[in-house]
């Protein structure tokens, strides 16, 4: 059967939907498509109305494209008070055998979250860091013999407000909330290599209101924080500037002005009426200069976290978000950062633009936990899928979405 997933990352800018199929390991985009974020701020619901709008506008940009709705998805919550922890557990085996399966992986799971999540807190993730087998540890404990199987693993929360304004926006359009995570995972998984795997690693999503700053130790996330800054000052900073409407200062943001000086033209410009009504033309090396000037203030505030966030060694920087397409941020990241630093861009064919790859990681992050249990998932039932030119065969979707939470990086291929 057709393994079809649809992955949703709400922002304060943008709500992105992306559909796609998993074939050998590799996202076919089927639909790609975004719509402005109205009714929300920071990932936040803050107005109901205007945000089921929204979702339907975006819902039904994919369904126009793919020909039948979309009524399962999974989804980015706001990464926002998000606290890892590592927990701990041992249990028995059972079977006559004593062979370690992934059902006792799964019971060993459960028990690292049991007590540990209190009433107010949602958990997104566990991701194992190690287990132990006949006190040795190991990596992959299946079909290893043991009396007993020793875990640990690091658990990730986010407050439950976290969810509720999106699911229940969801709810009320008729589309089923599958499962969630936070961008970072989602940002991690759309660049994962075996050579990241190895190392330890920061990641910097520049969003349009916050820059969110997370750690990964061999694949595991260990720490995140949100910074209250992010794309949307630069357009205040033109717009302040040179009193233009915030509409011309995206314009003057997106179309004109580099991430770096160095090679903008002062003899390129455009022209707007300003906010007194009088004319102001502006070239590109000025409105380069304030681009410039913020982007410098938000990359050294995500150095200054990752710092705070880690005392190791780090081996690598990606950097994404809607802001890493900024023009020439390539070069303002070289000297800032070093080449230690890497720019996300999406390879997939129809969505190679950085705001997606949240949630195209997403999908990425999702199947590889489906893999591992062997099941198949699909937004479709079989005779959609039939529609779309798959094979008709019976579907079987997992009924428990904890699924998405239980299981680690050693398990991808």
């Amino acid at each position: 059967m057709r393994k079809i997933i649809a992955s949703l990352d709400v922002g304060s800018s943008l709500i992105k939907l992306v559909v796609g199929e998993v074939v050998k390991n590799k996202i076919n985009i089927l639909a790609c498509v975004d719509t402005p974020a109205r009714g929300i701020k920071n990932g936040y619901v803050i107005n109901g109305e205007s945000a089921i709008e929204a979702f339907k506008e975006v819902f039904a940009k994919a369904e126009n494209i793919l020909g039948m709705p979309v009524k399962k998805v999974i989804s980015i919550v706001p990464s926002t008070y998000a606290d890892c922890f590592l927990s701990s557990s041992s249990i028995a085996i059972t079977s006559e055998n004593k062979v370690i399966t992934s059902k006792d992986v799964l019971r060993g799971m459960q028990a690292c979250i049991k007590n540990n999540i209190v009433d107010n807190r949602e958990l997104v993730a566990i991701l194992p860091t190690g287990f132990k087998v006949n006190d040795e540890l190991v990596n992959n404990p299946l079909n290893m013999i043991s009396e007993k199987l020793a875990t640990k693993a690091i658990l990730v929360t986010v407050p439950k407000k976290n969810i509720a304004g999106i699911n229940t926006c969801l709810k009320k359009i008729g589309v089923s909330l599958v499962d969630i995570a936070i961008s970072p995972l989602g940002d991690y998984y759309e660049d994962k290599t075996k050579d990241l795997n190895k190392l330890i690693g920061a990641i910097v999503n520049i969003g349009e209101e916050t820059t969110t700053v997370s750690i990964f130790n061999h694949g595991i996330l260990t720490n995140l924080e949100v910074i209250d800054i992010g794309g949307d000052a630069i357009t205040n900073d033109l717009s302040y500037v040179y009193k233009i409407s915030k509409e011309d200062s995206i314009y003057l943001k997106e179309n004109l002005a580099l991430a770096h000086t160095r090679l903008s033209q002062p003899n390129e410009s455009v022209t707007f009426t300003d906010k007194h009504g009088e004319m102001v033309k502006i070239n590109q090396y000025d409105a380069s200069e304030i681009v410039m000037g913020r982007l410098i203030e938000i990359i050294n505030l995500a150095k200054k976290q990752i710092n705070l966030l880690t005392k190791k060694e780090i081996s690598y920087i990606i950097l994404t978000g809607g802001v890493a397409e900024t023009q020439d941020f390539d070069i303002l990241v070289e000297e800032l950062l070093g080449s230690k630093a890497i720019i996300s861009s999406p390879e997939e064919i129809g969505a190679r633009s950085s705001k997606y790859g949240t949630a195209i990681g997403l999908i990425k992050y999702y199947n590889s936990r489906l893999k591992l249990k062997g099941e198949e998932f699909s937004i479709f039932t079989s005779e959609d899928e039939e529609e779309l030119g798959g094979n008709n065969k019976r579907l079987n979707i997992p009924d428990n979405s904890i699924l998405g939470k239980l299981f680690g990086y050693f398990f991808d291929n």
